[in-house]
Parts: C-alpha cells; structure tokens; sequence
C-alpha cells in the first residue's frame, strides 16, 4: 500500500519545526535552561528543567524514554502524555517528546492536541508564536491528509497568529501561502509566497517551492515531492525544484539490503533505457559506511545520480518517510509524487507515459515564441 512521504517538516515538522523550539528556548525544550541561568546541574535522580518533577509522573516518563529507545513510539508516546497529566499539565519535556513522537509515526491528530498543550507554556510573545505555528502545521498536514477543510481554514488563522506575535518568523509565510491556496485564495497566497522569499534568509530549499508556487499557484494545492537539495558522489548540487520539467525515480537502497541488490539490475536496465531523455535516476543509500557505499557503486557501474543518507534517520530518508527499502518514487515533471514501487514490474510502463509527457510539454514550451517577438508571418 502507497504511503506519501511525510508533509515537509525533514520528516519536515519534525525537524525544522522543533529545531524553531529549541533554537527559541520554549519551555517544552527544557533543556539548556540551567546554562541560561546559570543554576546548577541537577543531581543524580532529580528533575532536570522541563521534566516532571511529580512522583507518578516520573516513573511513567522514565517508562517512555524506555519504549522511546527500544522503538516503541506509539506506547512512548501515550506515556509521555500521560506524565505530562500526572504532573499537572505542565511538563514541558514531556510535551516535547511527545509532539516528536506523533510527528514521526503520523499521528498528526495527537500532534494537533499536544500542539495545544504547549500554547499554556509559552511566556514570551516569540514562545506563543512558536505554539501557534506548531498547532497551525500540524492542523494543515491533518487537513491534507484526511481532506478536511476545516483544518486548513483554522491553520490558516493559526500562522496569521504566529505572523501577529512575531512578524519576523517567515516560514509561517510559506505555509499560510499554502493554506490559503488550498483554499483557493490565489491571489492572497501569492502574497505569502512573496513575503517569505522577501524575508527569509534560512530555508534556500524553499525558496525554489516557492518562487514555482509563485509561477504555478496550482502546485500548492497538488501532493509535492519534499524539497531537498544534495550535493551527489560525482559533486553535483541538485535540488528537487532544479529538476523541474524531469521526471524523477529516487530509489532508497543499501550495500546490505539482499532486495536491494537484486533489484539494482532492473535500476541499471531503466536509467540506461531513457538515458538522454527527460529523466533523472537518484539513487539514496541509507549505508552508514561510507568507504563500502562508494566500493560497491563503482564495482557496480552505478554511474548514475548517487547520495548517501545515512541511514533511516538520514534527512532524506524522513523526508520522504521512508521506514522499510527498498523504497522507490515516481516524480513527475512538475514535481507531483505519482507513485511508490516496491518490487513494482511495471513501473517501465509507468515511467514511458511520464517521460513523454515530460517530453510533449517540453515541446510545446519551445515551440512558443519568445517573449516581445511575432510568430513567423504576423503583421
């Protein structure tokens, strides 16, 4: 069964979304607050900032941490929440953790009530804006998801709120834009688009979404490959937006995965077979070893597009979240995910109807006069 990767946030929310937590210091990151202050380190079996400091409380968070780390996200993250009750509703760390946890499994209804719970613990106007932006996307990937309309409309007045409080958190910019367009409130989607790429100095990636959202208000409403950009084995930069007018297959692979290496014969055979065409292969190993990743592509022939992730956790890998490989995904021209393939035998097929698309509309944008310039025989 086809799961779409994970709405941006690298899984997208997840990442830069927490990363705007901890780099502003709301209350649920707990930690570094005693640094700030300058209070000492707690001792051994005490509290640390943000954590609960209840008895019961305790006991079930450590419980948490524990089916965190043995991977069980889904108990970790019912007993977090149920810390964060035992302690009152003020336990910044369990809030924290668990908002994380919801994020990575896709319980984007979970992320929404946990979002809510943090809005209390925000002080400062720039912490209310976080909250605020927390809730909002997680409201906008639940609407998406589940295609209710009614959680666009309100994350559209959530990042309205963030903008309110802190006018300088651009990223609310793009995600209202994509809000309001799915509404289809062009115009004013438009203006978001805009004002992001008039303020935000941090997100380059986006700034080629955007400025294609800009161009192509449609495509904000469409089910868009995550942005990325990497810079492949041979040195090329690429970024999602700059194969635009490509179709792309990203196969997510590894030296270790036995699949994976029987179906490398079948990925050679389709990256030869429209080579020269409007195509592009991006192969993403999860190998954690770099020295044997790059051995075995070169004992392989693997010449076309190579990265490295990592692993499970690697950027991409959340991105497009992928849990099990190997993992392959059809891109279109306009850069809309069509399709996941695992062991798919007819994805040639699948991949020919694409490329000529690609290819007519190609045909059709050159066959259009220049900007300012008559076609032939106008008078």
């Amino acid at each position: 069964m086809f799961r779409f990767p994970r709405i941006e946030e690298p899984g997208f929310i997840a990442i830069a979304v927490l990363g705007l937590c901890f780099a502003t210091g709301l209350p649920a990151s707990g930690a570094g607050q005693a640094e700030t202050t300058g209070a000492a380190a707690p001792k051994a079996g005490e509290a640390k900032p943000g954590e609960p400091t209840d008895t019961k409380a305790r006991k079930t968070f450590a419980s948490a941490m524990d089916w965190e780390k043995h991977r069980d996200y889904g108990a970790a993250l019912d007993d977090f929440r149920k810390a964060n009750k035992q302690d009152g509703g003020h336990c910044g760390e369990c809030l924290r953790r668990a908002y994380t946890l919801a994020v990575r499994v896709g319980a984007y209804k979970d992320a929404v009530e946990i979002a809510r719970e943090f809005l209390p613990l925000s002080q400062s106007d720039e912490e209310k804006a976080i909250g605020h932006f927390l809730l909002a996307r997680s409201l906008q990937v639940q609407g998406i998801n589940d295609k209710k309309e009614k959680c666009i409309e309100e994350s559209g007045e959530e990042f309205k709120a963030a903008l309110e409080l802190n006018p300088k958190l651009a990223r609310a910019h793009f995600h209202l834009g994509e809000s309001l367009a799915r509404l289809h409130q062009d115009d004013a989607a438009r203006t978001q688009f805009q004002a992001f790429l008039d303020q935000d100095r941090k997100n380059p990636n986006l700034h080629e979404r955007a400025e294609r959202y800009l161009e192509h208000i449609e495509l904000a409403r469409a089910r868009m490959a995550p942005p990325f950009a990497v810079t492949t084995l041979d040195g090329q930069r690429i970024s999602m937006d700059s194969l635009a007018g490509k179709v792309v297959l990203i196969d997510f692979w590894a030296t270790w995965c036995g699949p994976c290496r029987e179906a490398l014969p079948h990925i050679r055979k389709i990256a030869k077979k429209f080579d020269g065409q409007p195509f592009v292969v991006l192969s993403i190993s999860l190998d954690s070893d770099e020295g044997k990743w790059k051995e075995f592509v070169e004992k392989n022939e693997m010449t076309w597009l190579q990265y490295r992730d990592g692993g499970f956790n690697g950027r991409i890998s959340n991105q497009f979240g992928v849990k099990a490989i190997p993992a392959t995904f059809t891109i279109d021209a306009d850069g809309v995910l069509e399709d996941q393939h695992v062991g798919d035998a007819e994805i040639e097929g699948k991949l020919k109807k694409l490329i000529a698309r690609a290819a007519e509309a190609e045909s059709r944008k050159e066959a259009q006069p220049a900007p300012g310039n008559a076609p032939d025989g106008a008078n």
